[in-house]
């Protein structure tokens, strides 16, 4: 049971009103309670992987890799799904949050977020020059701190909030 408000699209205005519409998830509901915050976040996490430094298939391999570090169910199920409609199926998505690929620069990316998920953003020169031999460049290593940001964020937010899980169930790693 949620311990926060939450906003029903019918109550909302605004931009929340909009995307509420079109999303009614109980994650967005609960944010939506702090509209400048949630219309922040979603530009924020509309940003992450549109420029073409990642794709959005590898921002969704660093969300599930960091949903599923920061132990957050809603997070892992959400992204499980959204994963999928980025053309990567459940076994694919299974592995990220194990910090497994079978494509090499995949698994550069999830060693790289990792890292940087371990050392609090303190990676070695060695884990960045890997990260760029693989293919990425600054602008990609800039996406994937901002995925873990926004990761981090909605973890933290559904803990305190005990948000409730309206996404498929998913396997425990």
């Amino acid at each position: 049971m949620p311990r926060l408000a939450l906003v029903e699209p019918k109550d909302a205005t605004g931009d929340a009103a909009r995307i509420l519409a079109s999303a009614p998830i109980n994650i967005y509901k609960g944010i939506a309670a702090d509209p400048e915050v949630f219309t922040t976040f979603i530009a924020f996490m509309r940003s992450i992987g549109t420029s073409g430094a990642i794709t959005k298939a590898e921002k969704e391999l660093v969300m599930l890799l960091a949903a599923e570090d920061r132990h957050c169910a809603y997070c892992v199920a959400a992204h499980t799904r959204v994963a999928a409609g980025a053309g990567i199926d459940a076994g694919r998505a299974l592995d990220a949050r194990r910090a497994k690929a079978s494509a090499p620069k995949e698994q550069a990316l999830l060693d790289f977020t990792k890292a940087v998920m371990a050392k609090n953003g303190c990676v070695s020169d060695a884990e960045l020059a890997a990260f760029r031999a693989a293919g990425f460049d600054d602008r990609a290593a800039i996406e994937v701190v901002a995925a873990i940001t926004a990761m981090t964020f909605t973890a933290l937010y559904n803990h305190v909030n005990e948000t409730v899980v309206d996404f498929p169930a998913v396997p425990a790693v």
